[in-house]
């Protein structure tokens, strides 16, 4: 599991209610008082995390800012925000893959670089995601078993449609025509 980090910055009462229920939340408690502590701040020391603050002036971070500004909450009310935004950030960054120049969002179904957007099918994404994640070449009845989950193997064309009308698509958006390649014992991702 993915560590989930709660960093309180500037909010001193707050940090010490939630210190002392800690073994009760399902997220590491983390304090800051220093503005420039917060550019320190990256996800392989805190995993997941979201910054708590009762401000918004802080630009570099308003990703992962939650402001608690309304004030008072009750101490389940601001739980319950943090738990809900910590699940939000958690299912956004399990959804974007980044494969080559390209990123692949699984919830959106899209493929996308600095420039341009592809819409795709759900066969479509399974597909770059098998080939993505194979470090050989696959071959057309791997793929038909483990993409199309058939297991004879019946003479059919399917996979070569699809590879071929996949690869047009990406041609024709991002004039890329080498993102998924053909080799004697298959295809893969380049």
């Amino acid at each position: 599991m993915t560590k989930q980090s709660l960093i309180v910055f500037n909010l001193p009462v707050l940090f010490d209610i939630l210190n002392e229920i800690k073994e009760n939340l399902n997220f590491d408690l983390y304090k800051f008082d220093k503005k420039k502590d917060l550019d320190q701040i990256n996800e392989s020391l805190y995993g997941n995390f979201l910054i708590l603050s009762n401000s918004t002036n802080n630009k570099n971070i308003v990703d992962n800012l939650l402001v608690i500004d309304n004030l008072p909450l009750k101490i389940n009310e601001i739980i319950e925000k943090i738990n809900i935004n910590l699940l939000k950030k958690k299912f956004n960054n399990q959804s974007e893959i980044k494969i080559d120049n390209f990123i692949l969002n699984i919830n959106s179904r899209v493929i996308s670089n600095d420039e341009k957007k592809l819409k795709l099918t759900e066969r479509e994404i399974e597909i770059i995601l098998f080939l993505n994640n194979s470090k050989e070449s696959q071959s057309i009845n791997k793929l038909q078993k483990e993409v199309w989950r058939h297991s004879s193997e019946l003479e059919t064309h399917t996979v070569e449609t699809h590879i071929y009308r996949l690869r047009k698509k990406i041609s024709e958006t991002f004039d890329n025509k080498n993102f998924i390649i053909s080799t004697k014992n298959g295809y893969k991702i380049s």
